[in-house]
């Protein structure tokens, strides 16, 4: 009987689905067939005035937002985010943009996106984490959507306290105008994508936004791999 060098691998080691940490099946990568199906997707693509859209209201100027999946403590889509984040899966993210980049082709608010633009980590997080969790699902995104993806579009002029304890207006104040547009580019009036991993108040998001505004012209819309809500 013949046997695959990546079949002995897969029963000593086992890959599992970065959602609900189940085995893989033979011809199912990163996230099982299951979970693919089930995860909780939000749809706001497809409606205007949705709740993500609704969270920068009244904060920043934007064309459309929206985000692939609702994220709740516990559930799978949590542990999808903390298996690219924190464990490195940078495939789980690509993954997850090429998703939500499909997603995005059927809804006419966000074809005229031209660039895809992540948030950037403080170089200082950059060299520690070795990469950008943003960045890996705006890879995903601009590959669907056939754009260029700009990962160093932005700079993070200063590093931040983590968001996670703070209050609505500590983390507005946290990461006000900390952003700016990276001299290196000589930017042109595009309809940029702005990326990020989860939205929750949508503070990060804002202030990026905002930097982006300041190219005379631009347009700016919002996606993100999942929404607290």
């Amino acid at each position: 009987m013949f046997f695959r060098i990546s079949d002995l691998l897969n029963f000593w080691f086992p890959a599992s689905c970065a959602a609900c940490n189940a085995a893989l099946y033979r011809g199912e990568m990163i996230v099982c067939t299951q979970c693919l199906y089930h995860l909780p997707k939000t749809n706001y693509h497809l409606e205007p005035g949705n709740p993500v859209e609704k969270a920068f209201w009244g904060k920043t100027r934007i064309s459309s937002a929206t985000a692939l999946y609702f994220f709740n403590k516990g559930e799978r889509v949590q542990h999808l985010v903390h298996r690219l984040k924190y464990d490195g899966e940078q495939e789980a993210g690509e993954l997850a943009g090429r998703i939500l980049g499909a997603d995005l082709l059927q809804a006419p608010s966000f074809r005229s996106v031209r660039a895809v633009v992540p948030v950037p980590l403080h170089t200082r997080k950059l060299r520690a984490r070795g990469f950008n969790q943003a960045e890996c699902i705006a890879r995903g995104i601009a590959q669907s959507l056939s754009v260029p993806l700009y990962p160093d579009f932005l700079i993070r002029r200063k590093a931040t306290e983590t968001q996670t304890r703070k209050s609505r207006y500590e983390r507005f104040e946290n990461v006000d105008r900390i952003f700016a547009l990276n001299p290196k580019y000589h930017p042109s009036p595009e309809h940029y994508l702005l990326v990020d991993d989860v939205i929750t108040t949508g503070s990060t998001l804002t202030a990026c936004a905002d930097a982006l505004l300041d190219i005379p012209g631009a347009q700016v819309s919002i996606a993100a791999l999942a929404y607290a809500r």
